[in-house]
């Protein structure tokens, strides 16, 4: 099983370029937002609560498709410090079943993210959706930063079709695809 774990701030690309990868590639796609709605749908959004859902439903989710060897995207809005305990955990889980994690860091300039943010799809999705949520965001953690204990590919999507990046994910990574 291959985890391709794609992480990097709101509207960076991550799940255009994972629709991309999963095309070229054949995976399966596990979007970070269905475990943060599904949780949501009962709980407050940020609650310990809601966390502590959040994370058991997307470390159990990752962990069955482990060990049925189902090869999976999945997408992260990743913070230094915050999230490391949860990328470890996945990290040990997906190895000690056999698989291969593979890192892929997205970023982008910030007046892109800020102009990609205010979309009205991410906005029907449930997502950051004004300048202002961006804003404060980047103020309170640490999003642009790359994963300090696993070597990531990391993509500048900034001016990048996401067709390109996942066929840069794909080669990089060695993954069986259908590449034009």
């Amino acid at each position: 099983m291959r985890l391709i774990f794609i992480y990097g701030p709101p509207a960076s690309g991550k799940l255009t370029v994972a629709t991309e990868l999963a095309k070229l590639t054949g995976f399966k796609l596990f979007h970070n937002h269905v475990s943060i709605q599904f949780v949501q749908s009962i709980f407050e959004f940020g609650t310990k609560t809601f966390w502590r859902l959040t994370n058991k439903y997307r470390q159990e989710m990752l962990e069955e498709a482990t060990k049925e060897g189902i090869d999976t995207i999945f997408t992260f809005v990743y913070s230094k410090g915050e999230d490391d305990k949860f990328v470890k955990r996945v990290l040990k889980m997906v190895r000690s079943n056999g698989g291969r994690v593979c890192f892929v860091r997205l970023y982008c300039d910030r007046n892109e993210l800020a102009r990609r943010v205010k979309s009205g799809q991410r906005k029907r999705m449930g997502k950051i959706s004004t300048k202002k949520m961006l804003s404060d965001l980047f103020r309170r953690y640490n999003l642009d930063l790359e994963i300090p204990f696993h070597r990531s590919l990391s993509i500048d999507t900034t001016n990048r079709a996401p067709r390109n990046a996942a066929k840069s994910i794909a080669r990089h990574y060695g993954l069986s695809s259908r590449l034009d």
